[in-house]
């Protein structure tokens, strides 16, 4: 609805990120009791940094200049750029190959907890889907949930590891989105939200 209305401020108080196979849609069902059992066949990331996800969304237009006129006459669209940006804290058998590129850990020999990951020679494609969901909590203690999903993407930057005594290494992470083939949406929104009821 247009105006202003306080109770459409969102703000991100608690989220989650998850990692599935290629093409795997975004949930539409929201579970009371345990949001989290919609997101049967994704795996939970786990723990982020508090800066939460930072999510880019970048057109390029190149104008159409013409002689009779000073200012272009028209825009033709030739790239657009969709990132989620993000650092996982949690150090395992998901986090890590997804930070890497893809691969897996293996155990080396069959006894004690001693695992190996390699990282290969150059990189290769690992195209994954990714959802988020962020959960607002409202005056009232009702809440409003968001989740997003890019069905086709993968991580395109990762940042430096710092490794320190006063703070957590952090897997830094921008994931970007990717066409896919029958030209299907390039992400989605869901929203358990009332605001966007029509008035």
């Amino acid at each position: 609805m247009a105006g202003t209305n306080t109770s459409e401020i969102r703000i991100a108080g608690v989220g989650r990120l998850y990692v599935a196979a290629a093409d795997t849609d975004v949930p539409t069902a929201f579970t009371e009791a345990n949001p989290a059992t919609d997101w049967s066949g994704w795996t939970d990331l786990g723990y982020t940094s508090g800066d939460g996800v930072t999510f880019s969304k970048k057109d390029k237009l190149e104008p159409v200049d013409v002689w009779q006129a000073v200012s272009p006459v028209h825009f033709v669209y030739s790239d657009r750029d969709l990132t989620l940006k993000f650092s996982l804290l949690q150090f395992n058998e998901d986090t890590l190959p997804f930070f890497m590129g893809g691969g897996s850990v293996s155990q080396v020999g069959t006894t004690g907890d001693i695992y190996r990951y390699d990282i290969a020679d150059r990189p290769y494609a690992n195209v994954r889907a990714l959802g988020l969901e962020f959960t607002d909590l409202q005056a009232g203690g009702s809440a409003v949930t968001y989740r997003f999903g890019i069905p086709r993407g993968q991580v395109t930057a990762a940042d430096d590891i710092k490794l320190a005594r006063k703070a957590p290494a952090q897997l830094g992470i921008t994931f970007t989105a990717m066409a896919t083939p029958d030209g299907s949406p390039l992400a989605t929104f869901v929203m358990k939200d009332s605001s966007y009821a029509a008035s």
